[in-house]
């Protein structure tokens, strides 16, 4: 399977855990946002009841009065009489109906009906609700930054992984080609011995010389597998699946630093230090809601309902409504709650000083760390150039030591020095080249930065 940076990076950034469990967070920062604005809005609930009463206190009959308490005037008695009777019990007179008024009441009914609708409104919380509505809008931006950031890390981990396996790759590939070289030169001094220009001394020391080259080989070829599947466990590829890397160890002669960003600015555009501003401005909605705790709270509360009582239980037809509908509002002020409020602001302003100092120093360790991998990328690009010279000259001395050998005029020893002093820049050159590429990849993830063909897999 031929696998390419931008394969992998793409790869990585859709499959990765890391980058998904970012995505899920960020949805659930967008439904917390939701539940809090709903604390604003008015809530509306309503309920639906029935009831059915088997026996009361209130169904063993009618309202009776007591005998002192009747008013009951003699209608066969002279019009005296009853004067006198009305003058002596007209505090009577009222009270034959009372049994009527309450004839009609609930209390005893063997169905019951209750249906309401109510509503509640906050009209005034301090400035809590609100600071919660703002802290809300805040953390969802915050999950939004940490996505960015675990993009550009999970970037910068994969750019790793592929640049060390393919140096590693590299490496096998120079020590393989030192030990066939050392191998051939073996071979001529095998046929030199028998053709009687060279001596089993001689054939010694290159079979020795070539020996020597084989555990170089071994171990570069262990690293090489090693670091393949440091890299196949991050694109998320089986560890037994065989890939070939096809995007080259190249880099560029020259880079243009004057389309770096100022260090002293770069750091207010990283989506880790922009989240951390975030969280002040948290900290400080949650001082205002402290605050708030001291202020009262007040809601306007409204209620629709209605009763039907009707004989039968499904007889709702022709039955009466009965409506209620009443409207308050509600003020509400905790006096004295054992000093926790007070402990709750100070508690609140203590945390926003913390994360004012920690986003100063968040500032500072980024622009520490792009200053660093910019210093490092320029040393390995000056590096890169020397050793590319040296490479040449290197393989220069070789050819011509070899030359030499086969003309008499140099040693078996100078031409094993020339072969190890070719592969130690060989080496080199690829060493430098990679280190290039790492420190171009810090300066990306100091900046924050997202390869352009991954961002949009990604987001």
């Amino acid at each position: 399977m031929a696998l390419t940076l931008e394969q992998a990076l793409a790869r990585a950034l859709g499959e990765s855990q890391e980058v998904r469990l970012a995505r899920a967070q960020v949805s659930l920062a967008g439904a917390q946002v939701t539940a809090v604005r709903a604390q604003a809005l008015p809530q509306v609930d309503a309920s639906l009841s029935y009831t059915r009463t088997y026996r009361s206190p209130f169904n063993t009959g009618a309202v009776t009065l007591p005998d002192s308490m009747r008013f009951e005037p003699d209608s066969t008695g002279s019009v005296n009489e009853r004067l006198k009777y009305l003058e002596d019990n007209a505090a009577k007179a009222g009270l034959g109906g009372i049994a009527s008024l309450f004839s009609s009441l609930p209390f005893g009914r063997p169905n019951t009906y209750v249906g309401s609708i109510k509503g509640t409104q906050v009209l005034y919380s301090g400035g809590r609700v609100g600071s919660a509505l703002k802290i809300a809008s805040a953390y969802r931006d915050m999950a939004s930054l940490d996505f960015r950031e675990q993009v550009s890390e999970v970037a910068l981990q994969v750019r790793r992984a592929y640049v060390r396996a393919a140096l590693s790759q590299q490496l096998e590939q120079i020590a393989q080609a030192a030990l066939d070289q050392a191998e051939r030169f073996l071979a001529q001094e095998r046929l030199r011995l028998k053709a009687g220009s060279a001596s089993e001394l001689e054939v010694l020391r290159a079979d020795v010389a070539t020996e020597n080259l084989r555990p170089q080989l071994v171990e570069a070829r262990n690293a090489a597998e090693v670091s393949l599947l440091d890299l196949k466990r991050l694109v998320d590829l089986p560890l037994t699946q065989p890939i070939r890397l096809t995007t080259a160890l190249v880099a560029p002669t020259f880079v243009d630093t004057t389309a770096d960003p100022d260090p002293t600015r770069m750091a207010d555009d990283r989506p880790l230090v922009t989240a951390a501003d975030r969280q002040v401005s948290i900290r400080e909605r949650q001082v205002t809601i402290a605050r708030g705790n001291f202020l009262p709270s007040v809601a306007l509360q409204m209620n629709y309902g209605g009763q039907l009582f009707p004989d039968r239980v499904f007889g709702l037809s022709g039955t009466p409504l009965r409506r209620d509908v009443s409207a308050s509002v509600a003020v509400q002020l905790p006096l004295f709650t054992g000093f926790r409020r007070m402990a709750e602001l100070h508690e609140a302003q203590i945390e926003l000083d913390k994360s004012r100092l920690q986003l100063g120093q968040l500032r500072e360790g980024v622009q520490v760390e792009y200053q660093r991998a910019r210093g490092e990328r320029a040393r390995a690009l000056s590096s890169i150039a020397a050793r590319t010279r040296n490479v040449e000259q290197a393989q220069r001395v070789h050819d011509l030591t070899v030359l030499r050998y086969e003309q008499g005029l140099a040693t078996q020893l100078e031409v094993s020095d020339g072969r190890l002093a070719l592969l130690q820049a060989r080496t080199n050159l690829a060493q430098a080249t990679a280190d290039f590429l790492l420190a171009d990849a810090g300066v990306d993830r100091a900046l924050g930065r997202v390869p352009v063909s991954a961002s949009s897999r990604a987001r």
